[in-house]
């Protein structure tokens, strides 16, 4: 309702405040999307409708929501207005670390843009907000001990210190700008409250700096679950083999049960949790206020063979690194396929060997994958090759942005084989028969275009034995090259251009002297764009003789085309050099307008044919990948 009603009309819409307390300018967007109604009146009734409108004339269900809007926009603006005299506290608890880690997050203790959060003016007393918070948590405001967040060299936040009696007299406001360093609106706490056997509050034990209050997360190997289970007062000098029994109960462990210790360090930009000696000090350990202990049941020596992640640093490398790809068949890359679950550290061919199980290929090395372009939502260009990249994240990066898709396609022959081929698309043009045969060519990478055209050869039908076939380049409904039977095929490149192969006519194998072959392209001008040349069609060459006029020349082009006399009677024919046509008449020699030489390149010169494509747009509007042709279509692979 709200996409429906409230973001249709364009606008500007700002982005909510980060540090609203801080007088930033608010980042605003443009509203691109926008619905009208345009609504015709018939005069008769003009005076009826284009009349004023009392409160009275307004669906009751209208006039709520416009007075809902109007009170929301008034609060909106009060709430701006007065932000700078208020801060946002956020206060985490252990009810959101046991709802939180092992479901919404798993490193550190808790996401705050998920606690409770107070909206306090910063003159109040500090005092004032304990009672606020006494009130809305049901506990007694002397059993609250209330601990700052720091943020760490290694980018991890924990509970830093609690507040002192000095603060706790303090404002408010002032109390924020102690906490932070950094230009930061919100003031984050950790509260403490201890209970009891009956699971109601109780009075907090004493802090001395010989305490540490450490955190703990339980983690169960066979299950594959982490799970917060509570805090610890430790003594400084005190070693983790003297709270042993006391973890062992909060897990639910029987006392006797043997445990491995870790202490989680850090998880950006890797995973750091390393082993704890349950016989060295905590202050030798260089644990403190904050710290954070996971721990599990130990295993005897071979017996968790089954178990994939067997301790807490393989699990937490695995939930730091895993990920969920979603693969697309490259020839339908608009749907998904099937998704599977993996390791951004997973190998290529770790990838590949999961792709090809979970379709049922015995050959991992007929796989061939494709990057996604995340700005196009399309399959990248060229795909990956044969072990192109090391692990899978780097199959999910385009330009600094994340993807979870990827393309894949089975090859009939192992990847790193047809990696030594070279294959091209080519467009065979019949010389008698209206259509075209699309075949993929695949030969060494070292080939000529002369073997191109032999293997071609035995694939179509010729007009006759003997007839010789040249390979040439189309591009935009252009010419724009004749292979050499000799050029190398590694480089030539059928992504972007057509590569089409077509009988010599006879004509061409016996040019005389003054005979000259010439491009003959179809154009229609665009009213649009200042009525510029837009070509179409398929292109041809065509010999002219010394002496043709254009009228003989139309005689033969109507052959070529079989175009019936009443369409060919609309067509104009015209010189056209680098874009600009000059119309010609019948009676002009045809061979005299190809004697310029001033241009870059044959296919800037040529006939124009203008008339109206008849053919489909897409003839020169579609990608020239897509292999648009104006006669029937045959696809071989």
């Amino acid at each position: 309702m709200k996409r429906a009603i409230e973001e249709q009309y364009g606008g500007e819409e700002e982005l909510p405040q980060m540090n609203p307390g801080f007088n930033n300018t608010p980042f605003k967007f443009t509203k691109y999307s926008n619905a009208y109604m345009l609504v015709y009146i018939r005069d008769s009734d003009k005076d009826k409708i284009m009349c004023n409108a009392d409160e009275k004339d307004i669906e009751e269900h209208l006039r709520i929501r416009l007075k809902r809007e109007q009170e929301e926009k008034e609060q909106q603006k009060k709430e701006k207005a007065e932000a700078h005299l208020y801060t946002i506290i956020k206060v985490a608890r252990d009810k959101d670390m046991k709802k939180q880690i092992g479901r919404d997050i798993f490193f550190d203790l808790v996401d705050h843009d998920k606690v409770h959060s107070f909206r306090i003016q910063k003159q109040l007393p500090f005092s004032v907000f304990k009672g606020e918070v006494a009130k809305q948590f049901g506990v007694p405001v002397h059993f609250l001990r209330f601990w700052l967040w720091a943020k760490r060299q290694n980018n991890t936040y924990r509970p830093n210190r609690p507040l002192s009696t000095q603060e706790e007299a303090q404002s408010v406001g002032q109390l924020r700008e102690v906490s932070n360093k950094i230009q930061n609106a919100e003031l984050k706490l950790f509260l403490e409250v201890e209970l009891g056997l009956d699971l109601h509050p109780c009075p907090l034990p004493d802090k001395t700096k010989e305490d540490i209050l450490l955190f703990f997360k339980l983690y169960d190997p066979e299950k594959e679950e982490l799970r917060y289970v509570g805090r610890l007062f430790v003594k400084v000098l005190g070693k983790p083999a003297d709270i042993l029994s006391k973890l062992n109960e909060m897990a639910g462990f029987s006392p006797s049960v043997q445990i491995q210790l870790y202490e989680e360090i850090k998880f950006e930009p890797n995973v750091m949790c390393e082993c704890v000696d349950t016989n060295v000090p905590f202050d030798s350990s260089q644990l403190e206020d904050g710290d954070i202990i996971c721990y599990q049941k130990s295993f005897p020596l071979g017996s968790n063979d089954q178990i994939r992640y067997p301790d807490v640093p393989s699990f937490l490398e695995y939930v730091r690194n895993r990920q969920v790809v979603h693969f697309r068949l490259l020839e339908k890359p608009t749907e998904e396929h099937f998704s599977i679950e993996l390791s951004k550290l997973d190998s290529y061919d770790t990838v590949v060997e999961k792709v090809a199980y979970q379709i049922g290929l015995d050959d991992p090395s007929k796989i061939r994958l494709t990057l996604h372009n995340c700005y196009s939502q399309q399959p990248k260009p060229q795909p990956i090759k044969f072990r192109g990249v090391d692990h899978l994240s780097d199959m999910l990066v385009h330009l600094s942005l994340s993807s979870d898709i990827l393309y894949y396609e089975v090859l009939d022959i192992p990847l790193p084989e047809l990696q030594g081929l070279k294959t091209l698309k080519v467009a065979f043009h019949h010389a008698t028969k209206d259509e075209v045969a699309i075949h993929s060519i695949r030969l060494p990478k070292n080939s000529i275009v002369a073997d191109v055209i032999n293997d071609l050869k035995t694939k179509v039908d010729l007009s006759h034995p003997n007839a010789d076939l040249r390979l040439i380049e189309v591009f935009y409904h252009k010419i724009y090259k004749i292979f050499p039977p000799d050029e190398k095929i590694e480089n030539i490149n059928d992504q972007y251009w057509t590569l089409r192969v077509e009988e010599i006519p006879e004509e061409e194998k016996n040019l005389g002297p003054q005979d000259r072959l010439i491009h003959v392209y179809h154009f229609m001008k665009d009213s649009i764009q200042n009525q510029m040349i837009q070509n179409f069609g398929e292109p041809f060459f065509m010999v002219i003789r010394e002496d043709e006029t254009l009228a003989e020349v139309k005689v033969r082009i109507q052959k070529k085309l079989q175009i019936l006399d009443e369409e060919f009677s609309k067509w104009k024919f015209a010189f056209v050099s680098t874009g600009r046509p000059d119309y010609l008449h019948d009676s002009d020699l045809i061979s005299v307008c190809f004697q310029r030489r001033d241009v870059y390149g044959a296919w800037e010169q040529y006939l124009g044919l203008e008339h109206s494509d008849t053919y489909s747009k897409k003839a020169y509007s579609a990608n020239q990948n897509r292999h648009t042709f104006d006669k029937p279509v045959r696809i071989y692979n």
